[in-house]
């Protein structure tokens, strides 16, 4: 009987390595980020075929780039005991075939979205594939502090995705929203590496704590949570948002933009800022879809949004430079050049963005 049973166990168990493979937990945000943007792209409910094949493509592109992420971080998974229990090293699935199935993740995923959807979308989910594998995976993640800030782009892939799924094409509404997720991930990626500084460091992966300190990290997470509020702002008049959303900006990031100065003054821990972040992101987009499926109008005033918005940005950005000129936060070995041009790439953004919406307020 206990034979039957340990084989009868083994595909549910082999099965469940694969899934857990696919980093179903980080998977959710792309459900958070698709749905709304598609909402908001199709000024109403764009229809459950549509969601379908963007979510199960989207979902398949980002699970076949988390798999590819730990066969090639095999080696400090088995290090860092936040990790070490994952399929690779427990050698519960082989480098291998879990390659195999990466790609094959990653591959039928752009199928489904360019056959589903549009071929936009198929693309999209390409680049945040190559860009999650080659750019943050195998050059930043272990030679730069802007791991997570330039390669936390690939997560914000998804909300272009889903605008692109429904238009065909990206608009400054859809850029708005992936600024929103590219600059919201370094302080909450960090609020989170703050508790496993330890088993960052162990491994020799140069994540913001570990090679600037507690201090410059909380300044980091104060710095960008400015700027993800003043990004999130801006959507008002891009996107010609209504007042529950508004609402909902500005109930939710007052202590999204308030919470790191508690945090630096110990008085919360970094873990229950990072468990904000997560509420913060979640309500932003179910906000901007309940809005745009209730009300369909906008505010008005876009001249006032956009303003506070680019003050909150620029304040943030300009703390960010002040504490990225300094010596002590650069990877030891590395070039102070490259490490001037990887940050001027997040300001260059940045700046880059307010341009750019300033621009389609005008007319």
């Amino acid at each position: 009987m206990s034979r039957r049973s340990s084989r009868s166990s083994r595909p549910a168990s082999t099965l469940s390595a694969y899934i857990e493979l696919t980093k179903p937990r980080i998977i959710e945000l792309l459900l958070i980020t698709t749905i709304p943007a598609m909402v908001v792209a199709a000024n109403g409910w764009p229809g459950l075929a549509l969601v379908l094949f963007a979510l199960v493509g989207g979902s398949l592109s980002a699970g076949g780039a988390n798999v590819i992420n730990q066969v090639y971080d095999g080696d400090i998974d088995r290090i860092m005991s936040r990790t070490q229990h994952r399929p690779i090293p427990t050698n519960r699935v082989s480098p291998a075939a879990a390659m195999v199935f990466g790609l094959s993740l990653g591959t039928v995923g752009f199928l489904v979205l360019w056959f589903g959807t549009t071929p936009l979308a198929g693309v999209l989910s390409l680049v945040a594939f190559g860009f999650y594998v080659f750019i943050y995976t195998m050059v930043l993640k272990r030679s730069s502090t802007q791991n997570i800030v330039i390669g936390g782009a690939a997560g914000a892939v998804p909300a272009l995705i889903g605008w692109a799924a429904v238009t065909g094409d990206l608009s400054v509404a859809a850029w708005v929203m992936f600024a929103i997720i590219f600059f919201w991930t370094p302080p909450h990626f960090w609020a989170l590496s703050l508790k496993y500084k330890e088993d960052y460091r162990a491994a020799g992966v140069p994540v913001f704590p570990v090679v600037a300190g507690k201090a410059a990290t909380f300044a980091q997470i104060q710095w960008y949570s400015l700027v993800t509020v003043g990004v999130s702002l801006m959507l008002v008049p891009v996107a010609g948002l209504g007042w529950i959303y508004a609402v909902v900006v500005i109930a939710f990031g007052i202590p999204m933009a308030a919470l790191p100065l508690r945090v630096r003054r110990g008085r919360v821990s970094p873990m229950q800022y990072f468990g904000y972040t997560n509420i913060y992101l979640a309500m932003i987009f179910v906000g901007m879809m309940v809005d745009r499926l209730v009300l369909d109008g906008s505010v008005g005033g876009a001249n006032v949004w956009v303003a506070v918005g680019t003050a909150l940005m620029l304040f943030g950005l300009a703390g960010v430079v002040t504490i990225e000129v300094q010596p002590a936060v650069r990877v030891h070995n590395m070039h102070a050049m490259r490490h001037a041009g990887e940050v001027g790439v997040t300001l260059a953004f940045g700046v880059g963005l307010i341009i750019v919406v300033w621009r389609s307020i005008s007319g």
